[in-house]
């Protein structure tokens, strides 16, 4: 992997973690158009998370402040159970990263599932655009429960995990806003789990990754995921999400002919 191959799919992984349109299908899509390996190059891949969750930090930095300070109170607070809200959230991921894991990384071989999965995002993106649910207040228990459920089932290749959780959230009726923020919050735990893991393996350190390569991954997921977040949340309190719906029709029906 040479540096622009390394900010190529490094400004890939900003932009499509955060905007609804799947960062696994598109970095398999970049795979395919660069011939990079990226599953088989765990210190790249676990960068580009280091970056992109740290985007999430810098955009959402006040909003995270105020979670972490209200932490610490002996009485129980909203902060709190925002807190138990994002831990519940995460069980549904956890339990498929541990049971399903190697039968949803053999899907990523398949550039016809990416497409299908990527229909599947344009399908929900535009429900969510057309339904008018009852608005509620605050994200319950259940509904964050059930955005965790959506968030699992998008660690399918193809299936954006930002499209599938906000989406999800906007269907059960949550006010826009609080159902972005909270769709940005709770993958920072599931993206640290997932380093930690990839770290524990030991696979990292038989990896030979040359430092600028990783310096530029790093920046450029960092730059372009820190704008693609702050975008996407403006995005989503202006309800144009149908464009997005109508980009995943549009390269998944690409992905599909490509791979007959």
């Amino acid at each position: 992997m040479d540096l622009l191959e390394a900010i190529l799919l490094g400004i890939v992984q900003g932009i499509t973690e955060f905007l609804p349109v799947s960062s696994s299908g598109h970095l398999q899509i970049a795979k395919e158009l660069l011939g990079v390996e990226l599953e088989n190059n765990i210190t790249f891949d676990v960068t580009l998370h280091a970056a992109t969750v740290l985007s999430t930090i810098l955009v959402l930095w006040r909003e995270l402040w105020r979670i972490l300070q209200g932490a610490f109170s002996r009485t129980f607070n909203d902060e709190q159970c925002y807190i138990l809200k994002v831990l519940l959230s995460m069980i549904p991921a956890g339990i498929v990263g541990v049971l399903f894991a190697d039968q949803i990384e053999a899907l990523f071989a398949s550039l016809w599932f990416v497409g299908l999965m990527l229909l599947l995002t344009a399908a929900l993106l535009s429900f969510a655009y057309y339904a008018k649910p009852r608005k509620k207040e605050q994200i319950s228990y259940r509904d964050a429960l059930i955005i965790g459920i959506a968030q699992a089932a998008a660690t399918m290749p193809g299936l954006s995990r930002s499209g599938s959780t906000i989406a999800t959230g906007l269907l059960l009726g949550d006010e826009k806003s609080s159902v972005a923020n909270f769709s940005f919050i709770m993958v920072i735990p599931v993206i640290l789990g997932k380093m930690l893991l990839d770290i524990l393996s030991g696979e990292m350190a038989a990896m030979s990754v040359e430092t600028p390569v990783l310096v530029a991954g790093f920046l450029a997921a960092f730059v372009s995921g820190a704008l693609a977040c702050k975008f996407m949340i403006e995005v989503v309190k202006r309800g144009k999400l149908i464009w997005f719906a109508l980009y995943c029709a549009i390269v998944g029906a690409v992905c599909l002919f490509a791979s007959l």
